[in-house]
């Protein structure tokens, strides 16, 4: 087996170049020769629509060299591997990279509406979850253009740009803790938890009375959109106190 073949062997360091000229377009483009059948984008919308419908585990360069009907070694010509490709990938979803001078005029309409515009692609494409897992990938404009934007809309507030970055990133965890709980949800597994719960309390709601009480009065019914809300009120809030500390 591979797997054991390749055992306490150091994996080859990956030339991330490559990458960095796929997704910012810097790849050489030959002179002469037919027009190429494929686009790296083409390739990267198929592997996108079987991601969106089967998950990120089903993306291989066969599967989607399947789709697009040619042999899978014709996509190396264009895509130096799944790394790349899922890279490629996440480029192309956050192509609506967000105007935020819609929002609003002020930080927190703008941040606001970021999250939200961020909550949305996540929903869309619940496998964009495990792409961008903490890492350092390489990111093409369109992602860095999200990034911008956030900056962009804390500017104004005075903080530094660390605090800024700091902000970002608690928004960037909000908005993906709830993702992933909607990417996680099952409803039939939901309404067998709610059942033994409600039962167990039942026979111990001596020993647990306050959370008791709190799933009586409905603790648990609230759904992804208003915890998205409640969490960036409550975010924003402590922005906006941290700003005013910061204010001469």
């Amino acid at each position: 087996m591979a797997g054991a073949a390749g055992r306490g062997k150091r994996a080859e360091p990956r030339d991330m170049r490559a990458g960095v000229e796929l997704l910012w377009g810097e790849r050489d483009r030959p002179a002469r020769g037919p027009k190429p059948s494929l686009t790296p984008r083409r390739i990267a919308d198929e592997a996108v629509a079987v991601a969106d419908a089967e998950g990120l585990d089903a993306v291989s360069m066969g599967r989607v060299a399947a789709g697009l009907g040619v042999s899978g070694m014709a996509l190396y010509r264009y895509v130096p591997g799944k790394t790349e490709l899922v890279e490629l990938m996440v480029e192309v979803v956050l192509a609506g990279v967000p105007d935020l001078t819609d929002a609003g005029p002020g930080w927190r309409e703008r941040l606001a509406a970021w999250s939200r515009r961020s909550w949305q692609v996540y929903a869309d494409h619940p496998w964009l979850l495990a792409a961008t897992a903490m890492r350092r990938q390489i990111m093409g404009p369109h992602q860095l253009g999200w990034l911008d934007a956030a900056h962009a809309a804390l500017e104004p507030t005075g903080l530094g740009a660390a605090d800024r970055q700091r902000v970002v990133l608690l928004l960037i965890g909000q908005v993906r803790s709830l993702a992933q709980q909607r990417a996680d949800f099952d409803a039939e597994h939901a309404r067998e938890w709610g059942r033994l719960t409600g039962e167990l309390l039942e026979r111990h709601a001596d020993r647990f009375p306050a959370l008791t009480r709190a799933i009586a009065a409905g603790a648990f019914e609230s759904n992804g959109a208003e915890s998205l809300d409640f969490g960036l009120d409550r975010i924003l809030d402590g922005v906006q106190a941290l700003i005013a500390e910061a204010s001469p």
